[in-house]
């Protein structure tokens, strides 16, 4: 055992009794995940693993949330398009001769 590791562990153990006698901030508890991260570091990389999965999972709750329209939004109502307004000027621009009714335009003939 080395003299890092040997400090390492004694540094761990000393934040371990302070949290047991009710220093459980949260600067003593990361120091203490920390000097765990150093001392075995597969522990740090299943902390990390964890950590992304709950924030991908807290991400797709958000997204769902978000994605789902509220009843006063605009663009759920069809009515608007149901309703006949006329011509938006108000009188028909175009004439029976200008309309293209009665002749095929992919042909070419009428």
């Amino acid at each position: 055992m080395s003299w890092q590791r040997t400090n390492i562990q004694a540094a761990a153990a000393y934040l371990r009794e302070r949290m047991a006698a009710g220093a459980a901030d949260a600067r003593t508890k990361a120091v203490y995940e920390g000097l765990l991260d150093v001392l075995e570091p597969t522990r740090r990389a299943t902390r990390l693993q964890r950590e992304a999965a709950d924030a991908a999972k807290a991400a797709v709750v958000v997204a769902a949330e978000r994605d789902r329209r509220s009843p006063t939004d605009r663009r759920g109502h069809a009515d608007r398009r149901r309703a006949n307004l006329g011509s938006p000027g108000g009188v028909e621009r175009r004439k029976g001769g200008d309309r293209r009714a009665g002749r095929d335009r992919r042909s070419g003939r009428s």
